[in-house]
């Protein structure tokens, strides 16, 4: 999944919602399910979410809205293997930006 995020220190709830096309509610509820998670929060108690963050969530919807884990799941294969996690889901980001790029410059022909 390619995001359109604007390079910025930190991104609104709202922001990552509409990005990732889901509710607010699922990206608060996978905050306090998942310890990788660690927004910052303001004296309103609004979530901000650094880079790093974003980069855990699409992790996070990669195995499960994509790969169908369940949350117990999710949990247990980031903790075991989060290394190998990582590295696969960097290749798999990168091959997805490639073939939007590709996609791209075939619609501009």
């Amino acid at each position: 999944m390619h995001l359109e995020l604007p390079e910025k220190r930190y991104y609104s709830i709202g922001e990552i919602a509409k990005a990732f096309n889901v509710n607010a509610s699922l990206i608060r509820f996978w905050d306090k399910e998942f310890d990788i998670l660690k927004p910052k929060k303001n004296a309103k108690g609004n979530r901000m979410f650094t880079p790093e963050d974003v980069k855990n969530l699409q992790l996070i919807y990669h195995l499960v809205k994509e790969r169908g884990f369940t949350l117990d799941g999710a949990r247990v294969h980031l903790k075991e293997g989060q290394n190998k996690t990582m590295d696969t889901f960097e290749i798999i980001r990168k091959l997805e930006a490639v073939k939007t790029a590709l996609l791209n410059i075939k619609k501009e022909l």
